[in-house]
C-alpha cells in the first residue's frame, strides 16, 4: 500500500477557496436578480440561453442535457416548469420518436430578453470590473484548461450519451 498524497498547499488551498467563494458569490448574485426579474432559476435561464441561441430555437432533450452539467432528471423537471409557464415547448422528433424536442417560444424568447440586460450588468459589475489588463485573458486560459481536463472525466450528468453526435 502506498503512501496518502499530502494534502492541498497553502497557496493550492488559498486558490481552492478562492474559486469557490467566487463561484458562489458570483452565483447567488445572478440567482437572486433572475428570480426577481423573471422567478427564473439559474438553469432555468441556461436552458432558455440554449434554446435562443439556436438558430431555429430548438435542441433535442439529450442534446440540451449534454451541454448542462445537471441531472437529467433534474432537468427534465425544469423543462417541465417552464412548459408549465408556455416559455418553451416539448414535442416528439419528427426523426426520432425515442427523443424529444423542446423549442422556445415567443413568450420565452420575451422573458429572456427582459431578463439578460441585467444579467449581463451582474457578472460585468461582480466578475469583470475587478480586473485588470490581462486578467481576462489568463482566466479564461486557465479556466479553459480545467474545464477540459474535468470534461475529459465528467460526473455521469455531464457526460454524453454514447452515440450521438453533437454538433460542436
Amino acid at each position: 500500500m502506498g503512501e496518502p498524497e499530502a494534502g492541498l498547499s497553502g497557496e493550492q488551498l488559498g486558490a481552492y477557496f478562492a474559486l469557490m467563494e467566487v463561484g458562489s458569490l458570483l452565483q447567488y448574485a445572478v440567482d437572486e436578480h433572475l428570480r426577481t426579474a423573471g422567478d427564473l432559476s439559474y438553469v432555468q435561464f441556461q436552458i432558455l440561453a440554449r434554446l435562443v441561441d439556436e438558430p431555429e430555437g430548438r435542441l433535442r432533450m439529450t442534446d440540451l442535457a449534454d451541454g448542462m452539467v445537471h441531472s437529467r432528471s433534474g432537468l427534465t423537471y425544469q423543462v417541465g416548469l417552464l412548459v408549465k409557464r408556455e416559455l418553451i415547448t416539448r414535442s416528439p422528433s419528427p426523426d426520432d420518436e425515442r427523443s424529444v424536442i423542446v423549442t422556445v417560444t415567443g413568450a420565452g424568447r420575451e422573458l429572456f430578453a427582459r431578463v439578460l440586460p441585467g444579467h449581463v450588468d451582474d457578472v460585468r459589475r461582480l466578475l469583470f470590473e475587478p480586473m485588470r489588463d490581462g486578467d481576462l485573458a489568463a482566466l479564461s486560459g486557465v479556466l479553459g484548461r480545467v474545464r477540459e481536463h474535468m470534461r475529459a472525466t465528467p460526473p455521469r450528468s455531464a457526460k454524453p450519451r454514447p452515440g450521438r453526435n453533437r454538433a460542436g
